[in-house]
């Protein structure tokens, strides 16, 4: 069996997370709800339940993230890494 299944996420614990690293973010910029809603565009109601039910539309997401100057950040979403060598492989992507 493979022990990776096993270990998945549920696409709500995904969605937890991101709605989690937003709403931390927000607040270490001390940005209320009510701010990031006026700077976004996305009514408060929409972010007020994405961090409290996970819950919003891929659009309304993304402009959270350009309000919050995090847009940068779904650049790497789907990259994958490449080694220079198996070292970098064994460290992490650290040359050792």
């Amino acid at each position: 069996m493979n022990s990776s299944f096993l270990n998945q996420k549920t696409p709500n614990e995904i969605a937890k997370s991101f709605a989690d690293k937003i709403k931390e973010h927000r607040k270490n910029l001390k940005i209320s709800q009510e701010v990031l809603a006026q700077k976004s565009g996305v009514s408060l109601g929409s972010i007020k339940r994405f961090e409290t039910k996970y819950e919003i539309s891929l659009q309304s997401f993304i402009k959270i993230a350009i309000a919050l100057d995090l847009d940068n950040e779904f650049e790497n979403l789907f990259t994958q890494k490449t080694y220079n060598s198996i070292n970098e492989v064994i460290n992490g992507g650290v040359n050792g």
